[in-house]
């Protein structure tokens, strides 16, 4: 994969957090949106697709403990910090912090649609083209794992299911993948969802 056809694809400029987002966690149950505007958090995360052979895409594993979203595989990114120049340097900060990954060895492609969480979270992923020889030390405070899918695997439509589960009272659909032991839902498979969709001839 060569980074001017990627970029193609890919919307070239980050969104507006200011705006709306496009996407949600209330995309498959509209009638669950909260009524009026939301006040939602800044975030920013790199979708890492790994320059190999054949191409992979690397995920974290949070850790048990963490207060949100513990135990959930997920791209590296966070909460937007005062002091960050931009939400691609907020996706890489993060990055560097959580796996090891120095930004130099990202190439950033473009942006995906920004997506409302569920939890309050406005997030813009970043993709970017990962080059091989990079060095992981994961944060153990926050990283319990660092693992990489085929990119072939999540493009396949058959590897995509719709699941439903009970939360806070009410019925919820996600959009999941499963890859060995990896269970990847929630906001994380929405986006790679959204990828798919992207990269569709």
């Amino acid at each position: 994969m060569d980074l001017p056809s990627l970029a193609s694809r890919l919307l070239p400029e980050a969104p507006a957090l200011s705006l709306t987002p496009t996407r949600s966690d209330y995309d498959l149950d509209p009638e669950h949106r909260p009524d009026g505007p939301r006040k939602l958090k800044p975030a920013a995360v790199l979708m890492p697709i790994v320059r190999r052979d054949e191409p992979t895409v690397l995920f974290t594993k949070r850790t048990a403990h963490l207060a949100r979203h513990a135990g959930q595989v997920s791209f590296p990114g966070g909460r937007v910090h005062e002091n960050d120049a931009s939400l691609v340097e907020t996706a890489l900060r993060e990055t560097r912090e959580e796996t090891g990954i120095a930004a130099d060895y990202v190439s950033i492609a473009g942006f995906l649609d920004s997506y409302e969480t569920g939890t309050g979270f406005a997030i813009v992923p970043v993709v970017g083209l990962l080059r091989e020889g990079f060095t992981l030390h994961p944060d153990p405070g926050e990283v319990e794992e660092v693992f990489e899918v085929p990119l072939a695997f999540l493009l396949d439509p058959a590897n995509h299911r719709l699941e439903a589960a009970e939360w806070k009272g009410r019925k919820r659909r996600y959009h999941a993948f499963t890859y060995g032991r990896h269970y990847i839902w929630g906001a994380t498979a929405a986006i790679l969802v959204g990828f798919a969709e992207r990269l569709k001839p």
